[in-house]
C-alpha cells in the first residue's frame, strides 16, 4: 500500500474512535494485531493486547474509566509501511475526577491496508498522577 493510503487508514482509526465506532476501528486492524503501552499497572489499559477482542477490551476500559475533553491527533508522518502520529490529550480520570493533559506519540504498522502493530508512548506519569500514584 501507498503512504498515503496507510496515512488514510489510520485516520479512519482516529475518526472511528472519536465517533465512538469501535466495530469500524476494528475492521481496520489484522486479525494478528499488537496493540502495546508501556506503562504501571495502576493505568488500566498498560500492556500488550494481540487480535482485535483484546484491542475491543482496551478500548471498553477507555471508555470506562476516561473521559476525553480533547483529543488531537496533530501530525501524520509516513514512511513504507510506518506511520507515526503526534498528537495532544486532556482528559478526565473518572474513578478520582482528576485531569490530565499530555503530547503523545503513536506508532503504527500497516500490511496489505490494516493495522497490524500499535505502539502507544504517552506521559505515563500525568496518567499515574490523575490516578492518584505518582
Amino acid at each position: 500500500m501507498s503512504e498515503q493510503k496507510n496515512v488514510e487508514t489510520v485516520q479512519q482509526n482516529y475518526a472511528a474512535v472519536g465517533r465512538g465506532d469501535i466495530p469500524t476501528l476494528l475492521s481496520l486492524l489484522s486479525d494478528e494485531v499488537e496493540w502495546s503501552m508501556p506503562g504501571p499497572s495502576v493505568i488500566p489499559w498498560t500492556g500488550t493486547r494481540r487480535g482485535r477482542q483484546q484491542v475491543a477490551e482496551f478500548f471498553a476500559l477507555l471508555r470506562k474509566t476516561l473521559k476525553s475533553q480533547r483529543f488531537e491527533p496533530r501530525e501524520f508522518i509516513a514512511q513504507g509501511d510506518t506511520v507515526v502520529v503526534l498528537g495532544y490529550e486532556r482528559s478526565l480520570v473518572k474513578p478520582t475526577d482528576r485531569t490530565f493533559e499530555q503530547e503523545w506519540v503513536h506508532v503504527y504498522t500497516l500490511r496489505d491496508g490494516k493495522i497490524t502493530k500499535c505502539r502507544i508512548f504517552e506521559d505515563t506519569a500525568a496518567q499515574a498522577t490523575a490516578f492518584g500514584r505518582a
